[in-house]
């Protein structure tokens, strides 16, 4: 038997056969926090306590980290305490932002997110590159993602069942039309987000695209969900860059790996959030 929960999500009945969805208080605080992470980190590192910018940035791929560092345009924080990760300090459009590169996958993005937001960041951008669902024109090009799909584990730690994690609807209504002046197109729309890449099957596919979604990506609904239970500003954008290796030529992102593009399209996220901080 099965009964249908929130947002149209099937689940088993009484969850009995889904180990995740067991043992779960949302509302109850947790006994390992990242504050303590990186107090233990700073310790044994020998580093000072120090805050990162208000707004950084994971890019799953490293192709902008890589390009900033190469160009040497954005330098290490040596301050960093993470035992995973190097950011990296870069001002663009005025605004000084902090980058993690290879940042891959729901489980790591939030392990990051959490440590970032404890470290002073109040606005964090996801970056991702992504596969093409719905043939809206070629890629590369860009999705503002405004809802998830929950084909991850992370999420079903910070809420309840659902078939969606949804961006801030404030957050997204402030980016209305701010893209336009991007080389790429900015779409907006929906993703699956799912832990299992090389499990991207047929009749998947075709279930997602029949659910009106655009792309697959790794990060958005466990980053989404993280943000509403913390009440944290998140955003994430899909750079669709690939139809899943299914034609010669993919995953071509455009101008210096695609990295122009996505960092005009950061920097105006950036000041629009700015506008509405202050």
């Amino acid at each position: 038997m099965t009964k249908q929960g929130p947002d149209k999500a099937w689940l088993p009945e009484g969850n009995a056969t889904v180990p995740i969805l067991q043992d779960k208080d949302h509302t109850a605080p947790s006994v390992f926090i990242p504050e303590a992470l990186l107090r233990e980190a700073r310790r044994q590192k020998g580093l000072p306590t120090d805050t990162v910018p208000e707004v950084c940035v994971l890019d799953p791929d490293g192709d902008i980290v890589r390009r900033l560092t190469k160009t040497g345009v954005a330098k290490r924080d040596p301050n960093w305490a993470c035992y995973h990760t190097d950011l990296y300090r870069h001002t663009q459009g005025g605004t000084e932002l902090g980058f993690i590169g290879c940042a891959v996958g729901a489980s790591f993005a939030v392990l990051l997110a959490e440590q970032l937001f404890a470290s002073g960041c109040r606005f964090l951008i996801s970056m991702t590159s992504a596969g093409q669902l719905a043939t809206l024109r070629p890629p590369p090009y860009f999705v503002l993602i405004d809802r998830a799909l929950r084909d991850e584990g992370t999420s079903y730690h910070y809420l309840p069942a659902t078939e969606f994690a949804h961006a801030d609807r404030g957050l997204i209504d402030l980016m209305e039309g701010a893209f336009a002046h991007v080389g790429q197109p900015v779409e907006r729309g929906g993703t699956w987000t799912t832990d299992a890449p090389f499990r991207e099957t047929e009749a998947a596919v075709a279930a997602m695209r029949q659910r009106g979604l655009l792309a697959v990506e790794m990060e958005a609904a466990a980053l989404y969900a993280f943000a509403e239970s913390r009440r944290r500003d998140v955003l994430c954008f899909a750079h669709v860059t690939n139809q899943m290796a299914q034609v010669h030529g993919d995953f071509e992102k455009g101008e210096a790996d695609g990295t122009t593009d996505a960092l005009a399209v950061i920097a105006t996220a950036a000041r629009v959030w700015r506008t509405r901080a202050v």
